[in-house]
């Protein structure tokens, strides 16, 4: 098993994590903030729009049985890549989107994927594609955090989440 990462920032950090926890091969995740501007940030700090981090989940997966392609995929369908700082109902600094690597050998499957994604849109994206500068795993109680709440709010839609329940990921035999 080789297990990759990638950090990506689709809004608020709760639904996100329950997303991508649902998917096969994804290993497991935490979220956190990531490229802001101050050492150790809390919740507080970052939601007062001082600190410039993103509401991010850091993803560890199994590449051998989902690919980074795939991942970025099922992300643009989550997000809102023409909307700056604002998914759903969220909105500040803290719930732009992005993807941060932390492997520049990602960079080439990374950026196509968001050719093809510009091209289906008629806006420009506001979505970063960034190296990972920095990530702290946010406080315990926001880990798993609509596992714990289940009627919290999220922008991903419960079908969204049923969806990578039931997701079949294309093996490398089937591409």
């Amino acid at each position: 098993m080789k297990t990759s990462e990638i950090y990506l920032a689709a809004g608020c950090f709760w639904g996100a994590q329950r997303f991508f926890d649902s998917l096969p091969g994804v290993q497991k995740t935490a979220v956190g903030y990531a490229n802001g501007r101050t050492p150790d940030p809390t919740y507080h700090d970052v939601k007062s729009g001082k600190t410039g981090y993103a509401e991010t989940v850091k993803i560890s997966y199994d590449k051998s049985i989902i690919s980074l392609e795939e991942i970025l995929r099922l992300y643009f369908m989550i997000i809102d890549p023409t909307s700056l700082n604002k998914q759903g109902e969220d909105v500040g600094e803290q719930y732009r989107t992005g993807v941060y690597y932390s492997d520049p050998g990602d960079v080439p499957t990374i950026t196509s994927v968001f050719l093809t994604v510009q091209q289906s849109l008629s806006a420009k994206m506001a979505t970063e594609l960034l190296p990972l500068e920095n990530f702290y795993t946010a406080e315990e109680y926001h880990q798993k955090y609509l596992e714990k709440n289940p009627g919290g709010y999220c922008h991903i839609s419960p079908k969204m989440i049923e969806f990578a329940k039931n997701y079949k990921p294309v093996t490398k035999n089937e591409k």
